[in-house]
């Protein structure tokens, strides 16, 4: 299988929400369900299957988060530097509204566009790995078409 690209701090909220899954989650849930036993017919025991049902989507959440930090390959974007890649900060202006915006290349696990990390796979991050400083790349957005002007490109 190919390994999954992530920053240390994506790794580690990935671990952190495993963690809790199988240490609290998984235990209250396994307790619901013998509490919701115990009032009887089960065919007609709501609790029950509210909470079988919430048992189902824990360990079928805590599968995934098993498989992708099995096949994560850590990347520390300190040790790198140059042209945008993956671990990238990268602060763009769009050159239609002279608006900046800074998004950091992530892998797809850890983004979250609305805290400025970027799915590598997206067509933006896709148009800006490779570039430089001072390049202009134009990006097909669900959106509409859009030219951004590469800034700045910071590893930290």
């Amino acid at each position: 299988m190919e390994k999954i690209p992530m920053t240390r701090t994506g790794y580690t909220k990935l671990e952190t929400e495993l963690k809790q899954l199988k240490s609290v989650e998984r235990p209250a849930i396994i307790k619901a369900i013998a509490e919701a036993r115990e009032h009887g017919d089960l065919s007609e025991n709501a609790e029950y299957h509210s909470a079988r049902e919430k048992q189902s989507f824990i360990e079928g959440r805590i599968k995934e988060l098993e498989g992708v930090i099995g096949l994560a390959e850590v990347i520390d974007p300190t040790t790198l530097n140059g042209s945008v890649k993956f671990g990238a900060t990268v602060t763009v202006v769009d050159e239609d509204t002279d608006e900046e915006k800074t998004w950091q290349i992530v892998g797809e696990h850890e983004a979250n566009i609305e805290s400025g990390l970027l799915n590598i796979k997206s067509p933006i991050a896709r148009a800006l790995i490779g570039k430089d400083e001072g390049d202009s790349v134009e990006v097909r957005t669900p959106g509409g078409d859009r030219a951004y002007e590469i800034l700045k490109i910071v590893y930290k």
